[in-house]
Protein backbone atom coordinates (compact mmCIF):
# COMPACT_ATOMS: atom_id res chain seq x y z
CA UNK A 1 0.00 0.00 0.00
CA UNK A 2 1.28 3.49 -0.86
CA UNK A 3 -0.53 6.51 0.61
CA UNK A 4 -0.62 9.50 -1.74
CA UNK A 5 2.09 8.07 -3.96
CA UNK A 6 1.34 7.10 -7.50
CA UNK A 7 -1.61 5.02 -6.34
CA UNK A 8 -3.22 3.39 -3.35
CA UNK A 9 -4.23 -0.22 -4.02
CA UNK A 10 -6.29 -2.44 -1.76
CA UNK A 11 -6.93 -6.00 -2.88
CA UNK A 12 -10.43 -7.25 -2.39
CA UNK A 13 -13.96 -7.48 -3.68
CA UNK A 14 -16.60 -5.05 -4.89
CA UNK A 15 -17.62 -4.22 -1.33
CA UNK A 16 -17.87 -0.53 -0.46
CA UNK A 17 -14.93 1.15 1.24
CA UNK A 18 -14.72 4.37 3.23
CA UNK A 19 -12.12 7.00 2.36
CA UNK A 20 -11.54 9.47 5.18
CA UNK A 21 -9.11 12.18 6.21
CA UNK A 22 -8.72 15.80 7.22
CA UNK A 23 -8.26 18.99 5.20
CA UNK A 24 -6.40 21.90 6.77
CA UNK A 25 -6.80 25.34 5.22
CA UNK A 26 -3.59 27.34 5.53
CA UNK A 27 -3.80 31.13 5.54
CA UNK A 28 -1.10 33.60 4.42
CA UNK A 29 1.91 33.34 6.71
CA UNK A 30 1.51 29.53 6.91
CA UNK A 31 -0.98 29.84 9.76
CA UNK A 32 -3.53 27.03 9.97
CA UNK A 33 -7.11 28.34 9.79
CA UNK A 34 -9.47 27.67 12.69
CA UNK A 35 -12.28 26.91 10.25
CA UNK A 36 -11.60 24.43 7.43
CA UNK A 37 -15.18 24.13 6.22
CA UNK A 38 -16.42 24.37 2.65
CA UNK A 39 -13.83 22.13 0.99
CA UNK A 40 -15.41 19.87 -1.66
CA UNK A 41 -13.87 16.38 -1.76
CA UNK A 42 -14.83 13.78 -4.36
CA UNK A 43 -13.87 10.51 -6.05
CA UNK A 44 -14.33 10.54 -9.81
CA UNK A 45 -14.49 7.04 -11.35
CA UNK A 46 -11.58 6.45 -13.74
CA UNK A 47 -12.60 5.21 -17.16
CA UNK A 48 -16.04 4.13 -15.99
CA UNK A 49 -19.02 4.01 -18.34
CA UNK A 50 -21.61 6.76 -18.06
CA UNK A 51 -23.99 6.25 -15.15
CA UNK A 52 -27.59 5.51 -16.15
CA UNK A 53 -30.04 8.32 -15.50
CA UNK A 54 -31.84 7.86 -12.14
CA UNK A 55 -35.54 7.01 -12.16
CA UNK A 56 -36.26 10.31 -10.40
CA UNK A 57 -34.32 13.58 -10.51
CA UNK A 58 -32.12 14.01 -7.40
CA UNK A 59 -33.04 17.04 -5.28
CA UNK A 60 -31.08 19.46 -3.14
CA UNK A 61 -31.80 22.81 -1.47
CA UNK A 62 -30.00 26.14 -1.13
CA UNK A 63 -32.05 28.40 1.15
CA UNK A 64 -32.00 32.20 1.23
CA UNK A 65 -32.33 33.34 4.84
CA UNK A 66 -31.17 36.53 6.56
CA UNK A 67 -29.75 37.62 3.19
CA UNK A 68 -27.48 34.58 3.15
CA UNK A 69 -27.35 31.46 0.97
CA UNK A 70 -27.48 28.33 3.16
CA UNK A 71 -25.36 26.30 2.75
CA UNK A 72 -22.60 28.51 1.40
CA UNK A 73 -21.09 25.51 -0.44
CA UNK A 74 -23.41 22.84 -1.83
CA UNK A 75 -22.13 19.75 -3.67
CA UNK A 76 -24.46 17.81 -5.98
CA UNK A 77 -24.18 15.21 -8.71
CA UNK A 78 -24.77 16.42 -12.27
CA UNK A 79 -28.48 16.16 -13.10
CA UNK A 80 -29.63 17.31 -9.65
CA UNK A 81 -32.50 19.79 -9.25
CA UNK A 82 -31.66 22.50 -6.71
CA UNK A 83 -34.48 24.42 -5.02
CA UNK A 84 -33.88 28.04 -3.95
CA UNK A 85 -36.55 28.76 -1.30
CA UNK A 86 -36.74 32.39 -0.19
CA UNK A 87 -37.63 32.36 3.51
CA UNK A 88 -36.76 36.04 3.94
CA UNK A 89 -39.48 38.74 4.18
CA UNK A 90 -37.93 40.44 1.10
CA UNK A 91 -37.41 39.70 -2.61
CA UNK A 92 -34.35 37.86 -3.96
CA UNK A 93 -32.94 37.01 -7.41
CA UNK A 94 -30.43 34.14 -7.43
CA UNK A 95 -28.28 33.95 -10.57
CA UNK A 96 -24.93 32.86 -11.99
CA UNK A 97 -23.39 34.37 -15.11
CA UNK A 98 -19.92 32.79 -15.17
CA UNK A 99 -18.20 29.52 -14.23
CA UNK A 100 -20.23 26.36 -14.50
CA UNK A 101 -23.89 26.59 -15.52
CA UNK A 102 -25.40 29.99 -16.26
CA UNK A 103 -28.87 30.56 -14.79
CA UNK A 104 -31.21 33.31 -13.61
CA UNK A 105 -34.36 32.57 -11.58
CA UNK A 106 -35.52 36.21 -11.86
CA UNK A 107 -36.94 38.29 -9.02
CA UNK A 108 -39.26 36.34 -6.72
CA UNK A 109 -41.30 37.02 -3.63
CA UNK A 110 -40.85 36.03 0.02
CA UNK A 111 -42.01 32.56 1.02
CA UNK A 112 -41.75 31.26 -2.56
CA UNK A 113 -39.14 29.12 -4.31
CA UNK A 114 -37.44 28.56 -7.66
CA UNK A 115 -35.76 25.44 -9.07
CA UNK A 116 -32.79 24.88 -11.39
CA UNK A 117 -31.54 21.54 -12.76
CA UNK A 118 -27.73 21.49 -12.95
CA UNK A 119 -26.72 19.18 -15.77
CA UNK A 120 -23.11 20.16 -16.53
CA UNK A 121 -20.23 19.47 -14.11
CA UNK A 122 -18.46 22.59 -12.87
CA UNK A 123 -18.23 25.10 -10.04
CA UNK A 124 -21.23 27.42 -10.16
CA UNK A 125 -20.79 30.80 -8.44
CA UNK A 126 -24.17 31.95 -7.14
CA UNK A 127 -25.13 35.57 -6.35
CA UNK A 128 -28.23 37.66 -5.68
CA UNK A 129 -28.98 40.46 -8.12
CA UNK A 130 -30.43 42.58 -5.28
CA UNK A 131 -27.90 42.05 -2.48
CA UNK A 132 -24.22 42.26 -3.45
CA UNK A 133 -23.04 40.64 -0.21
CA UNK A 134 -24.83 37.35 -0.96
CA UNK A 135 -22.70 34.63 -2.57
CA UNK A 136 -22.45 30.84 -2.63
CA UNK A 137 -21.02 27.96 -4.65
CA UNK A 138 -22.71 24.90 -6.12
CA UNK A 139 -20.18 22.18 -6.98
CA UNK A 140 -21.77 20.12 -9.75
CA UNK A 141 -19.82 16.86 -9.90
CA UNK A 142 -19.67 13.93 -12.38
CA UNK A 143 -19.91 11.40 -9.54
CA UNK A 144 -22.12 10.48 -6.58
CA UNK A 145 -19.09 9.99 -4.30
CA UNK A 146 -18.45 13.34 -2.62
CA UNK A 147 -18.73 15.38 0.54
CA UNK A 148 -18.11 18.90 1.90
CA UNK A 149 -15.96 19.44 4.98
CA UNK A 150 -17.25 20.95 8.20
CA UNK A 151 -15.30 23.37 10.38
CA UNK A 152 -12.93 20.62 11.60
CA UNK A 153 -11.93 19.74 8.03
CA UNK A 154 -12.90 16.08 8.34
CA UNK A 155 -14.24 14.20 5.32
CA UNK A 156 -15.60 10.70 4.75
CA UNK A 157 -16.69 9.21 1.43
CA UNK A 158 -18.22 5.77 0.83
CA UNK A 159 -17.58 4.20 -2.58
CA UNK A 160 -17.53 0.71 -4.14
CA UNK A 161 -14.32 -1.00 -5.20
CA UNK A 162 -12.75 0.46 -8.31
CA UNK A 163 -10.31 2.99 -9.71
CA UNK A 164 -10.89 6.68 -8.95
CA UNK A 165 -9.36 10.13 -9.20
CA UNK A 166 -9.25 11.79 -5.76
CA UNK A 167 -9.92 15.53 -6.09
CA UNK A 168 -10.49 18.53 -3.83
CA UNK A 169 -11.67 22.11 -4.37
CA UNK A 170 -11.93 25.26 -2.28
CA UNK A 171 -13.03 28.72 -3.38
CA UNK A 172 -9.98 30.46 -1.88
CA UNK A 173 -7.39 28.13 -3.41
CA UNK A 174 -5.68 28.51 -6.79
CA UNK A 175 -6.55 25.88 -9.42
CA UNK A 176 -2.87 25.09 -9.96
CA UNK A 177 -2.38 24.27 -6.27
CA UNK A 178 -5.49 22.11 -6.17
CA UNK A 179 -4.30 20.10 -9.18
CA UNK A 180 -1.18 19.08 -7.26
CA UNK A 181 -3.44 17.41 -4.67
CA UNK A 182 -5.19 15.16 -7.21
CA UNK A 183 -4.25 11.48 -6.93
CA UNK A 184 -5.23 8.16 -8.52
CA UNK A 185 -6.78 5.93 -5.90
CA UNK A 186 -7.87 2.31 -6.30
CA UNK A 187 -10.25 0.89 -3.72
CA UNK A 188 -10.82 -2.71 -2.79
CA UNK A 189 -12.13 -4.22 0.42
CA UNK A 190 -11.36 -2.18 3.53
CA UNK A 191 -11.29 1.42 4.64
CA UNK A 192 -8.67 4.02 3.70
CA UNK A 193 -7.41 6.79 5.99
CA UNK A 194 -5.42 9.48 4.20
CA UNK A 195 -2.82 11.75 5.82
CA UNK A 196 -3.76 15.37 6.49
CA UNK A 197 -4.04 17.50 3.35
CA UNK A 198 -3.08 21.19 3.47
CA UNK A 199 -4.68 23.72 1.11
CA UNK A 200 -3.03 27.12 0.92
CA UNK A 201 -5.09 30.33 0.64
CA UNK A 202 -1.93 32.40 0.14
CA UNK A 203 -2.65 33.62 -3.41
CA UNK A 204 -6.36 34.29 -2.91
CA UNK A 205 -7.56 37.75 -3.95
CA UNK A 206 -11.24 38.66 -3.49
CA UNK A 207 -12.64 40.26 -6.64
CA UNK A 208 -15.92 42.22 -6.37
CA UNK A 209 -18.57 40.78 -8.65
CA UNK A 210 -21.05 42.63 -10.87
CA UNK A 211 -24.80 42.17 -11.03
CA UNK A 212 -26.43 39.90 -13.61
CA UNK A 213 -26.28 42.66 -16.21
CA UNK A 214 -22.52 43.04 -15.78
CA UNK A 215 -22.92 46.41 -14.03
CA UNK A 216 -22.05 47.72 -10.59
CA UNK A 217 -24.63 47.12 -7.88
CA UNK A 218 -26.92 49.95 -6.88
CA UNK A 219 -26.93 51.08 -3.24
CA UNK A 220 -28.51 48.33 -1.10
CA UNK A 221 -32.26 48.63 -0.55
CA UNK A 222 -33.50 49.81 2.85
CA UNK A 223 -35.14 46.50 3.72
CA UNK A 224 -34.24 46.26 7.43
CA UNK A 225 -37.76 47.41 8.28
CA UNK A 226 -39.01 43.97 7.19
CA UNK A 227 -36.95 42.13 9.83
CA UNK A 228 -37.88 41.90 13.53
CA UNK A 229 -35.95 44.62 15.32
CA UNK A 230 -34.79 46.09 12.01
CA UNK A 231 -31.24 44.83 12.57
CA UNK A 232 -30.59 42.78 9.41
Amino acid sequence: MRIFGISLVLAGSALAATVSGTIALVQPGAKKARDSSGVVVWLEPAGAAARPAPATTPRATMTQKNKTFIPHVLAVEAGTAVDFPNVDPIFHNAFSNYDGQIFDVQLYAPKTSRRVVFRRPGMVRVFCNIHATMSAVIAVLPTPYFTVTGSNGRFEIHAPAGAYRFQVWHERAQAERLQTLERPLTLGEGNVSLPEISISEEDYVAVPHKNKYGREYRPPPQDTVFYPGGHR
